[in-house]
């Protein structure tokens, strides 16, 4: 947690801020820690633990902005830092759009605990944490003559936040999060090396997976042998909770205000507009208990709350911070996500795949790109052809093209399986008529 000396500390440094020049001041004070153990065939390969602070002014000066942040808390260096901050701030262009928010948008406090910090998390034995990294590894090791190198990996970190402005915003946060990890390469076919990984991810260290990451990673690698393309053409595509988050991150970043002022989004003028298929309902949802990416109040003091962003299809809502709902004259929301959710079904991924009579799962991708402007995408794909509901042939080296919005028009079906260690909880996913190229 951020020491009430420290929070006193931020409170000065704004106040110095507003006493040599600036006409509004945000200042935001970070501590954290961190540690991880990483194995490689059943020996520490690496360890590294660290801890810091830092300080983040940011100063409006004579209608400029600038934003300074250093590790230096020390209030004599302080005030060289600051004064540098502010004289450098007014070489800057005017730009009248950056502002503090209105306060009647910041977070007022009253909320209850979001349940974000392990109160074991300093206690944890270092000898217990070794252990864990090295069990996921032994999974590995052993278990089929193919294997080639098994590594595996145990990460915790744990930060804390305090943040104060001069128009009346004062707020502090705190999380945590441990992750444990597993990735095998094997002997393939000729010369080829198939290679996988699995992971969980929590916030307590009770509710992290701790049994069959390795298991899991050692069976994905070895479901890889033999891949091979497959004949173009057009397929339903199942995609894998693991990676469904890739097809929702273009429209997530073209809901951003900079896109949106930059003319550089395909959901440009679309606010209230059924864009994407009937049955997309996705929501920002700040407030779930002990989930990653809960929150009360974003980067600017800004309150969250349930905020839809599409319903039935039609997009309810950007992504506008005070910087940019200025610039394009329109009301802030929040200016980046929480916690995504979707509108979910009934199937995990097996029920999905037993109810394709043909297509292809998608369990990777490998490179490509989607144009911000258009939405037309291509992506190199890896995975399995499936046959009669079941997997057969895995593939590779095939790419999938077409356009984000036409996809998501024919999104098919949603599953119920989403990854309860992201903050965007985005289930494996069913889109008819996808162009594959392959053969």
């Amino acid at each position: 947690m951020i020491t009430n000396d420290n929070k006193k500390l931020a409170q000065w440094a704004m106040d110095f801020a507003l006493k040599n020049g600036c006409q509004a001041s945000r200042v935001s004070l970070y501590k954290g820690s961190n540690c991880s153990f990483e194995v490689r065939d059943m020996k520490i390969d690496r360890l590294t633990q660290a801890s810091e602070s830092s300080l983040v002014i940011h100063l409006f000066a004579d209608g400029r902005y600038g934003s300074f942040s250093t590790n230096r808390l020390e209030k004599i260096e302080l005030e060289k830092f600051i004064q540098n901050g502010i004289d450098s701030t007014r070489y800057l262009a005017v730009d009248e759009a950056r502002t503090l928010p209105d306060p009647s948008l910041y977070y007022k406090g009253g909320g209850k605990d979001l349940e974000l910090t392990d109160p074991r998390f300093d206690s944890i034995n270092p000898d217990e944490k070794k252990g864990l990294a090295l069990k996921v590894c032994d999974e590995i090791m052993g278990k089929d003559a193919r294997i080639i190198s098994a590594t595996s990996s145990y990460g915790d970190d744990k930060n804390a936040s305090y943040m104060v402005a001069s128009n009346g915003f004062e707020g502090e946060k705190s999380s945590s999060t441990y992750t444990l990890a597993g990735s095998v390469s094997i002997k393939g076919e000729g010369e080829a090396r198939p290679e996988s990984y699995w992971y969980d991810s929590a916030v307590f260290l009770s509710k992290l997976v701790k049994e069959g990451i390795g298991t899991k990673a050692l069976e994905r690698a070895l479901r890889k042998i033999g891949q091979q393309k497959t004949a173009s053409g057009k397929y339903t595509m199942v995609v894998d909770n693991m990676n469904s988050s890739q097809l929702i991150s273009p429209i997530v970043s073209a809901m951003y205000g900079s896109s949106i002022q930059q003319k550089n989004s395909f959901l440009l003028d679309k606010l209230s507009s059924k864009v994407l298929g009937e049955n997309v309902t996705l929501i920002d949802e700040p407030h779930l208990t002990g989930k990653r990416g809960a929150r009360y109040f974003d980067n600017e003091g800004v309150r969250t709350s349930r905020m839809p962003l599409f319903e039935k299809g039609i997009l309810k809502n950007y992504y506008f911070d005070t910087y940019y709902a200025t610039k394009l004259a329109t009301a802030p929301t929040i200016g980046s996500p929480s916690i995504l959710t979707i509108e979910m079904g009934s199937k995990n991924i097996d029920g999905l795949i037993a109810s394709t009579g043909k297509g292809i799962l998608v369990t990777g991708f490998n490179g490509g790109n989607s144009n911000s402007s258009t939405g037309d995408f291509s992506y190199g794909v890896e995975g399995f052809l499936i046959e009669n509901g079941k997997l057969a042939q895995p593939i590779s080296e095939m790419n999938i093209t077409g356009n984000i919005i036409t996809l998501w028009n024919n999104l098919a079906e949603i599953g119920n399986d989403v990854r309860e260690s992201s903050s965007w909880r985005i289930p494996s996913l069913v889109f008819e008529g996808v162009d594959f190229s392959g053969l």
